[in-house]
């Protein structure tokens, strides 16, 4: 082997100016590969995570009323015009034993029963259309991050204090420690003393949700004891569509992932990895095809010296690695290269970008380039390979 090593360096420096080109472009090919896949797995994870700051990552409900028709007697033909059920304010039955069951399964890393509602926010004259949510500040804080979006006060939701959204509070002229009058209709009313203000960053909740003690928020919309949602997240982000199937299994209650409430997100998220596997697929397409041309015009240029190594006794298969250990050797350097140019490129992109978001290397992206490249090489070595093994020394050394 190291025979067949010492000839490929030989070869590789006697066709200094091709080798150098091909290395830049393997270089150049392989930095695309890593600066690509890296720059669209920071945008993935940027938008994942500002969907996902706002919501569950699985939102189970008690099951959609539906209208139960009484069977026709047999030998009668029966017509049905039947309008859709309106879906009332309900609660979890048994919302206690079945956040139980959530807690201890597999893949679940955190529960919180909800209960939410629609109300009317008013301050003096003006009045909006409010969302109320009682939570559990201590198990809602696992799923939802709602500490990390205050912008004024702090988050309190005991004692008749509530915290509202930003846009909430500019509409209706709020400010810390004001009072907002939470009207439920059916002469449910309350006033609430507003002890922090958020953003989560989406207009329409920062402009209707408002946040109260679980028990409040029960009294206010005629709900003693209920929870109309549970919600939860999971472990692994991309398994929550099996984790929901499992949940209303066992359950026999609604269960909505994320996946399914943000389809339109999950067809661009997987249209993104799709171009990324395509680019990388082409761009390893196009350094196999350099490595083969420079070995092939390689193999063509030194056919006498080829001839001569062969009358000397070297065999076939020696000869065959000859080509295999240069195409492995000018993917591996070139990839190495590539992988530092890519490197640099992401460092550039978070320290002098838009900082819209911050790029992340995934520790087994430059080795998966690297290898990537190195197979390729490999690969595209094989045919001129092949054909330098099988050259007959006589008619090579008179060529």
């Amino acid at each position: 082997m190291w025979i067949e090593s010492t000839i490929a360096v030989r070869f590789m420096r006697q066709g200094r100016a091709q080798t150098l080109l091909i290395l830049v472009g393997i270089a150049v090919g392989v930095a695309v590969i890593v600066f690509v896949t890296a720059l669209i797995a920071g945008l993935q994870d940027n938008i994942v995570a500002r969907t996902l700051g706002t919501q569950a990552h699985i939102r189970v409900e008690a099951p959609r009323e539906a209208n139960r028709i009484a069977p026709a007697p047999a030998g009668t033909l029966q017509l049905v015009l039947e309008d859709p059920r309106p879906q009332a304010l309900r609660p979890i039955n048994n919302w206690l034993e079945a956040r139980d069951v959530l807690d201890g399964l597999d893949g679940v890393a955190a529960v919180s029963p909800v209960v939410s509602g629609p109300a009317f926010g008013r301050r003096g004259e003006a009045v909006e259309s409010v969302a109320l949510v009682g939570i559990d500040p201590a198990r809602y804080l696992r799923v939802i991050p709602l500490d990390d979006n205050m912008v004024e006060g702090r988050l309190d939701v005991g004692s008749g204090n509530a915290v509202v959204g930003r846009q909430l509070a500019e509409d209706l002229g709020l400010r810390l420690g004001g009072k907002l009058r939470l009207d439920a209709g059916g002469g449910r009313e309350a006033i609430v003393n507003v002890a922090g203000i958020f953003e989560l960053g989406v207009r329409e909740l920062d402009a209707r949700y408002v946040y109260l003690d679980l028990k409040q928020a029960q009294s206010l919309l005629a709900l003693p004891g209920g929870v109309t949602v549970i919600d939860v997240t999971v472990d692994d982000l991309f398994g929550a569509d099996r984790v929901a199937s499992r949940v209303r299994g066992l359950t026999g209650l609604q269960a909505e992932s994320w996946m399914e409430s943000n389809a339109q997100l999950m067809n661009a998220l997987s249209s993104q990895s799709l171009s990324t596997n395509m680019i990388s697929f082409f761009v390893a397409m196009s350094v196999a095809l350099g490595i083969a041309s420079v070995l092939a015009v390689s193999v063509a240029q030194r056919t006498r010296e080829i001839g001569i190594l062969r009358a000397m006794g070297t065999r076939r298969r020696q000869m065959l690695l000859v080509f295999l250990v240069q195409g492995a050797v000018l993917g591996l350097v070139g990839s190495a290269l590539g992988a530092l140019a890519g490197w640099g490129l992401v460092a550039a992109f978070n320290t002098f970008g838009p900082k819209l978001f911050t790029i992340p290397m995934p520790a087994v992206l430059v080795p998966a380039a690297m290898a990537l490249a190195t197979i390729a090489g490999v690969g595209a070595a094989l045919v001129p390979a092949s054909r330098a093994s099988r050259l007959d020394p006589v008619e090579a050394i008179r060529g």
